[in-house]
């Protein structure tokens, strides 16, 4: 796979955005095995930027390292600084099935509550409001209405 190649500018961009990740994969005294090389692959997958961290002394087998897993997983290479090589890689677009049968989650609303006094501040309260109620104008949750049911001879004349 070829290695992806970035501009001055995304590589400066992405090197800003990992500063203040941690290391996710922890590269030991084996070396890059086939094991490692996979949750380094899954990694990339899951969060796009990630940081490697590699415990080998010798320098120029951290840069061969690096070059292997950039040419590998198709990923760019970042930063290697020390022992810490830092790899990117466009995440995958992630497949979304729309379930029609599913009620509206949690949503967090903001609510301003007066005080009886006159002169004082509203206090904002930040409430959620979960599928199954509802927010009152007054600032208070209850559940949701249910739609009144009819009668059985009511239903059997419409």
């Amino acid at each position: 796979m070829p290695q992806i190649q970035l501009t001055p500018a995304e590589r400066r961009e992405h090197r800003a955005n990992a500063h203040h990740l941690d290391p996710v994969v922890l590269v030991g005294g084996d070396g890059l095995t086939p094991a490692v090389q996979k949750e380094i692959d899954a990694a990339l997958n899951a969060h796009g930027l990630i940081k490697v961290r590699v415990f080998g002394d010798d320098r120029a087998a951290r840069e061969l390292m690096y070059q292997q897993l950039t040419a590998d997983l198709n990923a760019a290479p970042i930063q290697h600084i020390g022992k810490l090589l830092v790899l990117w890689r466009p995440q995958p677009a992630k497949e979304r099935t729309i379930d029609e049968d599913r009620m509206p989650g949690p949503r967090d609303v903001k609510v301003l509550k007066y005080s009886k006094r006159a002169g004082q501040r509203p206090e904002v309260k930040q409430l959620r409001v979960l599928g199954n109620q509802r927010l009152t104008p007054g600032g208070q949750i209850k559940r949701a209405k249910k739609p009144k049911l009819k009668s059985v001879k009511k239903r059997q004349a419409d």
